[in-house]
């Protein structure tokens, strides 16, 4: 044994041994506090979890987020911005609806309404002629309503679930030939599925009526004229039946019926919203084979089935709906958008969808919501909502 081991203590590995626990001890606290601090600061720069894909890290700055970098989070400032941002816009948008809810019981009628007033078209087509379609009853019953002619004309509603509650409904302009039905019911694939199932499938009380000069109707087709107030007719008889909720009555149609809801949304207060899929803004836009020549577009004939023309007096909350892709009626769309501020009208162009495949996608968006808007959940359709619905 060496000099210097003997003159060691003989305590001494064991002194070693508390040192080396005491000093680890120290610097894992240390870290311990490290790394609460880390956390700690780590919440107040970010808003919510990290963005761990690519996917997640666009779709934060597509609805206007900045990424903090070194957290690869939402940056909380911009969070904030953005949610004081989003409620003063929400804020504004219910003040303003109130505004015109308000302005719209102190007018007598809409602008269009108005206009239509003491005028008498001279467009009279006779009637199709085509036989009724049969429905699967447990689809739909024939409900049949009078018009302002004092005409009976033939409806399909969706029977009563006989659960004794009052439903949300809508009614439902068909594409085409507006004033006729053949097969409705029938579903098609997503890419062109003209049914409209989604509103029945989600609850909601369904109506598809005939118009004027319709399948076995002896009247006259009058195109986008007197197929207004028959479209009003409809509504208000769907509003007696019992187990419809008539507060929540609304309105939508594909193409031709897209219009015809459109111009009824201009002339009527009656719905609680209108969704008009691939509408045109002037009634000369259709070929022949849909619509009579009706003279020049500056006629009352031209004028009075011209929606781009009565944008600025539609009360109605109404949302213009098109696919970005062709083939379709993006321009159209885009025209009447540019024509007016009025906030009552919300315009949505889905990209990825054309004309025919943009019904079924954002049917199923609306037919969810319009499902539990009578529980006191307020409707909202955005753009945002439909900017990657093409690639679902």
């Amino acid at each position: 044994m060496s000099d210097d081991l003997a003159k060691r203590p003989s305590g001494y590995p064991a002194a070693r041994t508390v040192l080396i626990t005491a000093c680890l001890a120290a610097l894992m606290v240390s870290c311990g506090r490290e790394d609460s601090a880390a956390a700690a600061e780590r919440k107040l720069q970010c808003a919510g979890p990290g963005l761990e894909t690519i996917e997640q890290r666009n779709d934060a700055m597509e609805k206007g987020y900045v990424i903090n970098r070194r957290y690869d989070c939402i940056d909380r400032k911009s969070f904030e911005a953005v949610q004081r941002q989003n409620a003063a816009t929400e804020q504004a948008r219910k003040e303003r609806a109130k505004e015109i809810s308000n302005t719209a019981a102190l007018r007598a009628a809409p602008a269009l309404w108005a206009a239509r007033e003491g005028f008498v078209t001279t467009i009279s087509v006779p009637a199709s002629g085509t036989p009724l379609p049969a429905p699967p009853p447990q689809l739909f019953v024939r409900s049949d309503y009078r018009n302002a002619q004092d005409r009976m004309l033939a409806a399909f509603v969706t029977p009563d679930p006989g659960d004794g509650q009052k439903h949300p409904a809508i009614v439902w302009l068909t594409g085409g030939d507006s004033n006729s039905l053949d097969d409705f019911w029938s579903e098609g694939p997503l890419i062109n599925d003209q049914s409209a199932s989604a509103y029945r499938k989600a609850g909601l009380v369904m109506m598809f009526p005939t118009l004027r000069g319709g399948n076995t109707d002896t009247g006259a087709k009058e195109f986008f004229f007197g197929e207004v107030n028959d479209v009003q007719a409809a509504a208000e008889h769907l509003a007696k039946l019992p187990y419809v909720d008539a507060k929540h009555i609304y309105l939508g149609g594909h193409s031709t019926g897209g219009t015809l809801a459109l111009l009824t949304a201009e002339a009527s207060t009656r719905f609680a919203a209108v969704f008009a899929f691939g509408a045109v803004s002037r009634i000369d836009r259709y070929p022949p084979s849909l619509v009579p020549d009706l003279g020049a577009a500056d006629s009352p004939e031209s004028r009075l089935r011209s929606p781009i023309l009565w944008l600025d007096g539609l009360a109605t909350p109404t949302w213009l709906i098109e696919g970005a892709e062709a083939p379709g009626n993006r321009e159209e769309l885009e025209a009447m958008c540019a024509q007016t501020r009025n906030p009552a009208v919300q315009c949505i162009s889905v990209p990825g969808l054309d004309h025919f495949s943009v019904l079924g996608t954002v049917s199923r968006v609306i037919a969810a919501r319009l499902a539990v808007a009578n529980a006191g959940v307020e409707f909202s359709l955005r753009q945002q909502d439909f900017q990657r619905a093409g690639s679902n």
